[in-house]
């Protein structure tokens, strides 16, 4: 269900042009907030949105961030979404370090990256939401393989956790969140779950979030979830 009470805001959302994340600006934008898209390349379907289109931005690269953040500049940010992200599937017969390395850095290091250049542009009350997996969970893990996905959701939930605490001071709330098993292009089309769905969940639980609750690990349906 849509908070149209949380309309007016201004969201700022990374890996904007597809899957969760353009459901994300859709739906954030249905509701009446203010919607800042950031992304490699637009898309004809984001640029239908009429949100503001931040392209060319690499979460990789510092230029690129560096770029971002004087171009946000005279924007106060309420919620700022890392949803930007990267999979592939190593196997311990067929170890690919190039490609764990690629998804550390947009997994890991891109939402530390982002968080902290945009860090001058959040306020009390604001939010911050890094879309991590279950698959970053050591607990959890029951199945093994796919080292580099799981090495980099576990080291975000790590950067996470500690941004938590490191803005807590400034009434900045933080959550990690799982969104299930989204049907997506990262996931080839296959899951249980629809993007809208997964981002309508998402945004219910930033909508929830405050001070007392921040640096937790919830799954979009609002169970906790094991570090």
């Amino acid at each position: 269900m849509l908070c149209y009470e949380c309309g007016m805001g201004t969201y700022v959302i990374t890996g904007a042009n597809r899957g969760i994340g353009l459901e994300l600006c859709r739906l954030a934008t249905e509701r009446g907030n203010s919607v800042v898209a950031v992304c490699r390349r637009s898309s004809p379907v984001l640029d239908g949105l009429g949100v503001r289109v931040e392209a060319g931005i690499d979460v990789t690269d510092g230029d690129s961030i560096t770029k971002l953040a004087e171009g946000l500049a005279d924007v106060d940010i309420d919620v700022l979404i890392n949803n930007a992200g990267l999979l592939s599937h190593e196997s311990l017969a067929s170890l690919d370090v190039d490609a764990i390395r690629d998804q550390f850095e947009v997994n890991a290091l891109g939402p530390l990256r982002v968080t902290a250049a945009l860090a001058g542009r959040l306020s009390t009350g604001s939010k911050v939401g890094i879309v991590t997996s279950r698959m970053g969970s050591i607990a959890d893990n029951s199945s093994g393989g796919a080292y580099g996905y799981r090495m980099s959701k576990a080291a975000v939930n790590a950067a996470g956790v500690s941004l938590a605490r490191d803005l807590a001071s400034r009434g900045i709330a933080v959550i990690l969140l799982h969104p299930g098993y989204v049907r997506t292009g990262m996931t080839g089309g296959n899951g249980n779950v629809d993007p809208r769905e997964a981002a309508s969940d998402l945004l219910a639980r930033i909508d929830e979030l405050t001070v007392d609750t921040t640096g937790q690990f919830r799954h979009a349906n609002g169970d906790l979830l094991p570090w």
